[in-house]
């Protein structure tokens, strides 16, 4: 198969339906890839046949949507219809027969690589069978009815502590599912707002796997798409869902007015102890407590002429921006060294390394629109801007590593029109060191994507023979509520692979609510853990 010719692609849509965001989105970034091609829009006259559901579900999630799912309507960049609907076919037939053109001669004359569909109801059987990589879809997309998305609901009604987003195809002679690729992404208030993320957050998954399909042209997929059919929510699940709701958006505007008289922080303690990524033991750690006006985060370990010093994000109860404090260990406790940076916005995860006889930090400057590197000019209380980098980007938790001579930057983006979400991809790319001079990305950028495993936690470890990376594991409503420890079994520009190999949660120590960062360094290690307050 010639992997140089575009891969052509048509989209499955509704007839008589406006395109929603994330549609637009798919339809945009088609056709910005020059490795991709919008062969075809094609129309089902029918694309929800018995999806129907109630006029309570559907005022209900009308009304929830307004609440807590706006957001501004996108504006095209490569997409127009008065161009793009050229292409356009009545490809599948209405109930009765008519209006349907889905030949076996008319999918030879578009020449079809795949389907994606946007609806519930999808090609004919025999029509599949004659697309190589089959029709694609999102499990959304299987959860709705002309004027409903239920997607979500059960997970809320469940107590789940994450909301699955799943992309599938059904492929092959027998026109079999299976799946494609799947990311967990941390529950939300409501059904509305978690689904108009997970879509979001679905665009861009479904362009990785696009891409890495036009590179390849191997689709070995052996795992069967297993997941049950969902149904519309029932009245009375509508009434304990309505509970559920009125009791989360009760607490979430108790803690809102406590944060507007600045009497409500995010409260962060650190414990510490003597081990190694590979076989730390948080049940015995020293709690290093936090003050009023002394909110310790994002720990980072470094040695110094033969002491161990602390850079953390610092802040007092109530403040909305933090910098970057120091302190040296005595001992298992903290004694204060100073202020090591400060800036008109917000700063945290310090990632303090060295290269040679240099220092550098990289805090997260997010709020700033890039990444910054910053050189120490005298230990440890002096720095000065050394380079910057993915200006007018979002970058979170950006980590420099050197492994097998090379320095690769891991750093947390997000792709998004309304949802920016620094916890849902991971990004990397092979850079030439704390110059940033030369950055490139990897081939299948986000390498990671989901709440559960992409964002980091701290620095990257070689660690017997084995790259270890921390991640959080954002789920349960909670930002920070647990830790991954990661290995990193390929990193090429090409391939990037890593497995989960250990989680910590909680409870580890009583009264906490999350545990989201570590570091360690010459036999000591340190994370951070969430008060339950």
């Amino acid at each position: 198969m010639d992997v140089t010719k575009p891969l052509r692609i048509g989209v499955l849509i509704a007839h008589g339906r406006a395109f929603e965001n994330w549609e637009l989105m798919v339809l945009d970034r088609i056709l910005a890839d020059p490795r991709l091609e919008l062969a075809a829009v094609l129309i089902h006259h029918c694309a929800f046949n018995e999806h129907k559901t109630s006029r309570l579900l559907s005022w209900g999630a009308w009304l929830e949507a307004k609440a807590f799912a706006r957001q501004p309507a996108y504006v095209s960049k490569h997409f127009d219809t008065s161009r793009h609907f050229i292409d356009c076919y009545d490809a599948v037939a209405n109930q009765d027969g008519t209006g349907g053109n889905m030949t076996p001669a008319f999918l030879q004359r578009l020449n079809l690589d795949l389907v994606i569909r946007t609806t519930p109801e999808g090609m004919p059987d025999d029509a599949i069978r004659l697309l190589p990589f089959g029709e694609w879809a999102f499990n959304f997309s299987d959860q709705r009815s002309v004027d409903t998305d239920w997607f979500g609901y059960a997970d809320i009604l469940a107590k789940a502590p994450t909301t699955n987003l799943l992309l599938y195809a059904k492929y092959g002679g027998e026109a079999t599912r299976v799946e494609i690729a799947r990311a967990a992404f941390n529950i939300k208030l409501s059904a509305a707002r978690g689904s108009a993320v997970v879509r979001e957050r679905g665009v861009t998954l479904l362009l990785r796997e696009l891409t890495r399909l036009a590179d390849t042209r191997q689709f070995d997929l052996p795992r069967v798409y297993g997941q049950p059919d969902v149904p519309a929510p029932s009245f009375s699940d509508l009434l304990r869902y309505a509970r559920i709701l009125t009791g989360s958006v009760s607490a979430r505007a108790f803690r809102a007015i406590k944060a507007r008289l600045r009497s409500d922080s995010a409260i962060w303690t650190l414990y510490t102890g003597r081990g190694h990524i590979g076989d730390f033991d948080p049940s015995q750690a020293i709690e290093i407590p936090p003050s009023e006006s002394s909110i310790k985060a994002d720990p980072f370990l470094f040695q110094h002429e033969g002491e161990c010093y602390l850079f953390y994000e610092a802040y007092a109860r109530g403040d909305r921006k933090a910098h970057i404090a120091v302190g040296r260990f005595n001992g298992d406790t903290v004694e204060q060294v100073g202020v090591a940076l400060e800036r008109p916005y917000h700063l945290s995860y310090p990632c303090v390394f060295r290269d040679g006889d240099q220092i550098f930090m990289i805090p997260e400057t997010h709020q700033a629109r890039r990444l910054e590197v910053w050189r120490c000019s005298q230990f440890p209380l002096k720095w000065e801007l050394h380079a910057t980098a993915l200006e007018g980007q979002s970058p979170a938790d950006s980590v420099l590593t050197r492994h097998d001579g090379k320095w690769w930057l891991f750093t947390n983006l997000s792709d998004y029109h309304a949802y920016e979400d620094h916890c849902s991809e991971l990004y990397v790319f092979e850079v030439d060191g704390p110059e940033l001079t030369r950055i490139e990305p990897h081939k299948h950028n986000p390498v990671v994507i989901g709440s559960t495993v992409a964002r980091g936690a701290g620095r990257i470890f070689e660690h017997d023979g084995r790259l270890l990376r921390p991640s959080q594991r954002n789920t349960n409503g909670v930002y920070g509520y647990g830790l991954n420890i990661m290995e990193i079994e390929e990193l090429t520009l090409d391939d990037y692979r890593e497995r989960c190999i250990r989680t910590i949660t909680p409870g580890f120590k009583p009264g906490l609510r999350g545990c989201h960062h570590f570091d360690a360094t010459n036999g000591r290690y340190i994370l951070d853990a969430r008060l339950g307050t």
